[in-house]
């Protein structure tokens, strides 16, 4: 019986050659950078008192409420790139260097504000990982 589940999962000659594969680990990966943005996003929407009195820096009221707003938008990218569209990727890309700006603005330094591209980073390589139909996420991606 093993042997037959076996070959059942290593043949996708049943499969549409224009249905869209996945990888595992790039849902998972989108599926947790929403739950992340949700929780970062409410952090910033309810709880922005509190990390403006334990910042080192002040952090004004406006910054708060735009990356609030960033964060909601990222809810939004992660959610287009499941969805197969290459814009949420670059619309991702887009916020890090927005993000990047008001840190830097906000007064964090160079290497912490840097960081925020490491998301983009680990985004793009997660998408090349092959699906089952030896294609990258990347690769479908409209």
């Amino acid at each position: 019986m093993s042997d037959l589940s076996d070959e059942l999962i290593d043949d996708v000659s049943y499969l549409n050659p224009e249905d869209k594969d996945r990888h595992g680990c790039v849902t998972a990966w989108l599926i947790l950078m929403i739950i992340a943005g949700v929780v970062t996003t409410g952090l910033y929407l309810f709880m922005g008192d509190l990390i403006q009195e334990s910042s080192p820096e002040p952090i004004p009221k406006w910054a708060l409420y735009a990356m609030t707003f960033i964060g909601m938008v990222n809810i939004g990218f992660a959610v287009l790139i499941l969805q197969w569209k290459k814009i949420g990727f670059y619309g991702f890309a887009m916020m890090s260097v927005i993000t990047f700006i008001l840190n830097v603005f906000m007064g964090q330094d160079m290497m912490t504000s840097l960081m925020g591209f490491l998301g983009v980073l680990i985004l793009y390589a997660i998408l090349q990982i092959n699906g089952r139909l030896g294609k990258s996420t990347w690769e479908y991606l409209e």
